[in-house]
């Protein structure tokens, strides 16, 4: 009969066995340093698009380096003019771009994911154990660039919002105060007419971008009309008629909008935008480092980043703030 002594031994052995066969299940992910392969961070970068609500709509930007210019090109005035046949048009009458830039500058962020013995020994061989690594981290790291994303500040008392500014902190032009109050079919209204006209052009692309009880607030609303749409308002989740929206754009419940802002402390924010007008930056040097806690019996995996988000037009974003959530 074994010792307690050569029982937590024989325990140790196995551990150490199958973190060994983990870490080295894992080694080909990684070139050096712990930098993932350019394949494996290209794939790394899809997850996480996958698993988080905003990326999934914005643009995502892989950047060559943590500091990176974004070049944007618009014709500010009208580009067509009467014409001749065979005749140029007039240099006075030939329109010319303006080119302006954005700035990425990728900030540093650190994950660190344990994953038990237990779940190794499901996962050990190659392709599974690299899919399970590289979805658990996405998954917890998505959520948090969300987090950032939305409600990045950096005159946050939080350090971790405080990396960069997130797009609530960024959209400071085009403002309608709500006036504390729930959210209902006028706020969307005054933000439309708010958006500059030039943007308003490709409305279909265009989203309401708010909390999750805001959107419960508007939805309610809606229903309250015993109406068609009010009936449409309650549908299932998952049917087409289960997103609500006001004169052809969506309202998007995002987790991460913040309802505790305001004097009262129980108001959100509401972001009007073509969502592809969110730009996040991720460097595309992505590291990945593990080690073993074998008494414990954990594969420790961190993961180490840079990344940042901005509007590549802050001029076509309208913010409603004090916009109530009810209690």
């Amino acid at each position: 009969m074994q010792t307690p002594r050569e029982a937590l031994r024989g325990h140790m052995e196995t551990n150490r066995s199958i973190l060994e066969k983990a870490e080295l299940a894992l080694a080909d992910i990684t070139g050096q340093n712990g930098i993932l392969q350019t394949a494996q961070a290209q794939r790394f970068i899809k997850l996480l698009v996958k698993e988080s609500k905003v990326m999934g709509m914005a643009t995502v930007t892989p950047l060559k380096a943590p500091k990176q210019l974004v070049n944007k090109t618009r014709f500010t005035s009208r580009v067509l003019r009467r014409g001749q046949e065979a005749t140029a048009l007039a240099e006075a009458d030939r329109s010319k771009p303006t080119f302006t830039f954005v700035e990425h500058d990728a900030q540093l962020f650190k994950a660190e994911v344990r994953i038990t013995d237990e779940v190794l020994e499901d996962n050990i061989e190659g392709d599974q154990l690299r899919q399970t690594v590289m979805s658990s981290l996405a998954e917890k790291i998505a959520s948090d660039m969300d987090e950032v994303i939305v409600q990045g500040d950096t005159t946050s008392t939080d350090d971790f919002l405080a990396a960069f500014d997130g797009i609530l902190a960024l959209a400071t032009t085009n403002i309608v105060n709500a006036g504390t109050v729930s959210m209902h079919k006028g706020i969307l209204r005054d933000m439309l007419k708010t958006m500059p006209s030039e943007w308003l052009r490709n409305k279909g692309a265009m989203r309401f971008l708010t909390s999750v009880d805001a959107e419960l607030d508007y939805r309610d609303s809606l229903s309250d009309r015993m109406t068609l749409v009010g009936d449409q308002a309650l549908a299932a989740i998952g049917s087409e008629t289960a997103v609500v929206g006001y004169s052809g754009v969506p309202v998007i419940d995002i987790p991460m909008f913040p309802e505790n802002l305001g004097g009262g402390t129980n108001c959100t924010n509401v972001i009007l935008t073509d969502p592809k007008n969110i730009d996040v930056g991720i460097w595309r040097k992505i590291k990945i480092e593990t080690d073993k806690d074998i008494s414990a019996g954990v594969l420790v995996v961190v993961a180490t980043m840079r990344f940042d988000a901005l509007f590549q037009e802050e001029l076509a974003v309208v913010k409603a703030t004090n916009v109530q959530v009810s209690a």
